[in-house]
């Protein structure tokens, strides 16, 4: 055993150690409350915040857009491979959350079978059969196409994204994105940190939102759920209103 564990100090009679028997817990719950979710006046809960403008897409979503196929991330020119198919799976759980229709998840190796290619841009030259062969082997109505035309994996994080939705049927493209997300921009950071907020647990007291500024894919979820809240809406917008952002790049 060792020296300083072998014997306690002795009081002298009637005294009593200022400390009360609850005093290590209540020092442990005012160590704890430093690290509470972030105050009301934190700017991940008042802002301000980021709103992406470069979209246009139609002013309702078709009604026979049932079923859609996701194409994996392109993006090699401008982040690893390996990065891009860690980030496949948190834009794919981003779509889902619209929960606007059906989607269907193309992984690299399927990509890679059908057309011998692991991604396509949303602005190359598709394979003449593209549309043809995911409405034959997938029933599908519509194909997403999303690309990283930016990105760094370290602080400050960044990642652009552009992504067209286009009909399988007439061919016909119905909603387009092109956005930089970088978290040196305050609104873009407190909507990161937002986002993480919004997602984390009420009944943990820590603060993780600085989380979505350390983690690229933390940061891609928040940005993915941002570029897919401005498809266009399952309802007509009420008679007036002007569409949201302006015309991206085709």
């Amino acid at each position: 055993m060792l020296p300083f564990f072998r014997s306690r100090p002795a009081f002298a009679a009637g005294f009593r150690p200022w400390l009360p028997v609850a005093g290590p817990a209540l020092l442990a719950l005012g160590l704890l409350a430093g690290c509470m979710n972030p105050p009301a006046n934190d700017a991940s809960r008042i802002g301000p915040f980021f709103t992406p403008t470069n979209h246009l897409g139609d002013p309702v979503q078709p009604a026979g857009l049932r079923r859609v196929v996701l194409m994996p991330l392109a993006g090699e020119a401008v982040a690893p491979a390996a990065s891009l198919g860690n980030l496949d799976p948190v834009v794919s759980a981003a779509l889902l959350r619209q929960n606007r229709f059906e989607v269907i998840a193309l992984s690299r190796e399927a990509c890679l079978h059908l057309f011998g290619a692991e991604e396509f841009s949303s602005v190359e030259a598709l394979p003449a059969n593209f549309m043809a062969v995911l409405r034959r082997e997938y029933a599908a109505d519509g194909v997403l196409l999303v690309d990283v035309t930016a990105f760094q994996g370290f602080r400050p994080l960044m990642i652009g994204l552009r992504a067209k939705l286009a009909t399988l049927q007439d061919v016909r493209l119905v909603w387009s994105f092109d956005t930089l997300f970088s978290a040196a921009d305050a609104t873009v950071a407190n909507s990161a940190r937002r986002h993480a907020l919004d997602g984390s647990r009420s009944d943990v007291p820590a603060d993780f939102t600085p989380a979505a500024l350390q983690s690229p894919s933390q940061f891609m979820a928040y940005a993915a759920d941002a570029m897919f809240a401005t498809l266009p809406p399952l309802s007509a917008p009420p008679s007036g209103a002007k569409p949201a952002g302006h015309p991206a790049t085709h």
